[in-house]
């Protein structure tokens, strides 16, 4: 076991908490968060094999709580890339110190991100993972329980977060078994270009 800070242990294979990382594995369970004040709900999460002892948590926003305390509009907007592929990734799980920048992306492709309020973001996510073969995650890395990926959209300053972190953005890569299809998942909050 390793130790990160603030002193929580997590293991050895795990890249740590301080770069993004990238990770693939089969999700095994999606869970929609549940609690005793339904208007803090904002996550979906997924457990992921990723072929080590224990799976990872991928905690995805459904709602941005800072942008709705703060007056702003609180929906995600997602943006889904489709595409194709011939070889699914092996499971596994790496640090990015190089990134990954949803401006690279919007480059090469022509993202629509469209509005969605909670429980659309909820039941696509759900749905969703239930169909794909295989998973692929960018994210920054945490550990509470057990190792988790968080923070899976942009890292732009938004109308509620004044903090601007350019080119290490979290998104999800979906890979289905009909057609051989792909469909690559990059979320922005409120005020995010």
């Amino acid at each position: 076991m390793k130790v990160a800070k603030g002193h929580r242990r997590y293991p050895a294979w795990w890249p740590g908490d301080e770069t993004l990382v990238w990770i693939s594995g089969d999700v095994v369970t999606a869970r929609i968060e549940d609690t005793a004040q339904p208007e803090n709900i904002d996550h979906v999460w997924f457990s992921v094999d990723i072929g080590s002892r224990l799976p990872v948590e991928v905690s995805i926003n459904t709602r941005s709580l800072k942008n709705a305390l703060a007056g702003f509009d609180p929906r995600i907007r997602a943006g889904v890339v489709r595409g194709s592929w011939s070889v699914l990734p092996g499971r596994g799980v790496r640090a990015m110190p190089e990134g990954f920048d949803y401006a690279v992306v919007e480059q090469s492709e022509n993202v629509f991100y469209e509005h969605l309020a909670r429980s659309q973001m909820e039941d696509l996510l759900v749905t969703t993972s239930e169909r794909c073969l295989r998973l692929e995650v960018w994210g920054m890395p945490y550990h509470h329980r057990r190792p988790g990926i968080h923070q899976i959209h942009s890292r732009r300053s938004s109308c509620a977060v004044a903090s601007n972190v350019v080119g290490f953005d979290g998104g999800l890569k979906f890979y289905f078994d009909a057609q051989h299809a792909t469909e690559m998942w990059m979320f922005k909050f409120c005020g995010q270009p």
